[in-house]
């Protein structure tokens, strides 16, 4: 049985508030709009008295941003759908948690997929680790100390991507190879962690591979197949397509 979703909307733009109340109406039977806000005040008033099932909150708010709001929540009991005018500070960490976006111009599709896996992630109740996880990114400087949320069947780990050796494509799954010699089955499909894993250094060399350039011991090049040999010992194919760009991140990783 579907549960309707308490829904309110955090957005400082009237236009974007009133785009995205015409498109919730879309959804009727899905989710409940309860309320509205637009800014940082009034979203956390709104937020205590509404008690939502989820709240869509534009990252920018005013000059001011959404990440202020939620750190002054002691306990975050809803789901987020962050909306973002633009690949801006602090979307990084919205991706290394596993948590959703969606991009302005907001599209029906975009927005209804999202509360689609909203509702899922609300059974779930992994939220609040994942939003942890988001604060403490933003408040490391250093990238060494980040760790990226990985959703596996029954739970979602959290790793430094230090600890990750490489990534190997498996249909709609990707197989996190790590340092310890676990292998993680992660539910989601290698494309949706190559602009993260690429912030720390991952290099996509073929079409099914990633790999952290902190495990490469050496190009291999040989009647024109081109591998990358690990530390572990293991072999990497290079597709050519993909060669002068594995080259030059390498090379660059080296210096």
């Amino acid at each position: 049985m579907t549960t309707t979703m308490r829904t309110i909307i955090i957005e400082d733009e009237k236009p974007s508030r009133t785009q995205l109340k015409r498109m919730l109406g879309k959804l009727e039977g899905q989710v409940e709009l309860v309320g509205e806000a637009a800014d940082i005040t009034s979203g956390l008033e709104l937020i205590q008295a509404a008690h939502p099932d989820l709240a869509l909150l534009d990252i920018c708010l005013s000059h001011r941003t959404a990440f202020e709001l939620l750190e002054q929540i002691s306990e975050i009991s809803f789901e987020i759908i962050f909306v973002s005018g633009y690949d801006q500070y602090g979307l990084q960490a919205v991706k290394c948690s596993a948590l959703d976006y969606i991009l302005k111009p907001v599209r029906q599709s975009d927005l209804a997929l999202a509360i689609h896996k909203a509702g899922k992630r609300m059974r779930e109740k992994n939220t609040a680790g994942q939003i942890a996880n988001m604060l403490a990114i933003l408040n490391q400087s250093q990238k060494k100390d980040h760790r990226i949320a990985l959703p596996m069947m029954k739970e979602i780990r959290y790793v430094l991507p230090s600890d990750i050796i490489r990534c190997e494509a498996r249909n709609n799954y990707t197989r996190f190879h790590l340092a310890s010699g676990e292998i993680l089955l992660i539910s989601r499909g290698l494309y949706e962690f190559e602009k993260t894993l690429s912030f720390y250094g991952f290099i996509r060399c073929h079409h099914s591979h990633m790999v952290n350039r902190s495990f490469i011991r050496s190009l291999l090049t040989k009647d024109y197949v081109h591998e990358f040999q690990l530390l572990d010992g293991n072999r990497i194919p290079i597709t050519k397509q993909r060669l002068a760009m594995s080259k030059n991140v390498f090379d660059h990783g080296k210096q």
